[in-house]
């Protein structure tokens, strides 16, 4: 059970430590299946209608960073000196 996660961090200008939301997004996802996988091996000290119920609200979290990351680089205006395919 003892798995070390590592997420990579982005340091800005002002140093302030990020993560990118597709490792955030990664590891809420990994969290719960690892709990699932943990009841489903017979680990009797887990409820699986509780593993169940938390393992479903961390993929919604991870849906709605998933999603907010769409709708932002979508929104997000073109970077300078990038090129547009000719229609």
């Amino acid at each position: 059970m003892g798995r070390e996660v590592t997420l990579p961090l982005i340091v800005d200008r002002q140093g302030g430590l990020h993560v990118s939301a597709a490792d955030v997004s990664k590891l809420l996802r990994t969290v719960g299946g690892h709990w699932l996988r943990m009841v489903h091996a017979g680990h009797e000290t887990l409820d699986e209608d509780t593993v169940a119920a938390l393992t479903i609200e961390l993929a919604k979290l991870a849906d709605r960073i998933d999603v907010a990351c769409i709708a932002h680089s979508s929104s997000a205006p073109e970077a300078p000196g990038a090129r547009r395919p000719h229609p």
